[in-house]
């Protein structure tokens, strides 16, 4: 009996978020190394895990991310990855969904929800059969141990406590 994965594809894929900085502009970011896969014929009712690799954070500033990997955020030394396992995938609308599942920052697990657009399934010009999801959502950072800050002069903080989720990926289908 056959079995389906749909796996990642980096090269057409991003993990990224933005956060509030200085209370008044956005700063973005991309995790670069990660893995996810789909596990099952089925795309709307198998599990889906991603794995994301803590130091590949890049927000195109050296500093910045050399602090993002430190304890007061991160903690890369002694939490290489941060994980999501799915719980469950809810039909919205055509298109839309809700996707739940478990948020592991820094050993600590959280559930969150996320908002999904399925962008379809098409076949690339080498026969691979594709699928594309966009994933948003929002998440408080001090729910798991992210801390860090520092108080403005003018009041309000350095970062925000609220963290924008924004994920384009395309997955590849396997069928072994």
């Amino acid at each position: 009996m056959s079995t389906t994965k749909w796996v990642i594809d980096p090269s057409h894929s991003e993990i990224g978020f933005k956060v509030k900085h200085l209370m008044i502009s956005n700063v973005k970011g991309a995790f670069t190394n990660y893995e996810a896969t789909i596990e099952g014929e089925d795309i709307f009712s198998s599990p889906v895990t991603v794995k994301i690799e803590t130091a590949s954070i890049s927000t195109n500033n050296a500093d910045r991310d050399t602090h993002l990997k430190s304890a007061d955020f991160f903690d890369v030394e002694n939490h290489e990855f941060m994980t999501f396992e799915s719980k469950s995938l809810t039909k919205v609308d055509d298109d839309e969904y809700k996707l739940t599942g478990v948020l592991t920052i820094k050993g600590i697990s959280k559930d969150v929800v996320l908002d999904v657009e399925y962008g379809g399934t098409n076949t690339d010009p080498w026969g691979n059969e594709k699928l594309a999801l966009e994933i948003t959502g929002k998440i408080n950072r001090k729910d798991w141990g992210l801390n860090w800050n520092a108080a403005l002069e003018t009041g309000g903080v350095l970062v925000a406590d609220e963290v924008k989720i924004a994920a384009e990926v395309q997955f590849t289908k396997q069928v072994s």
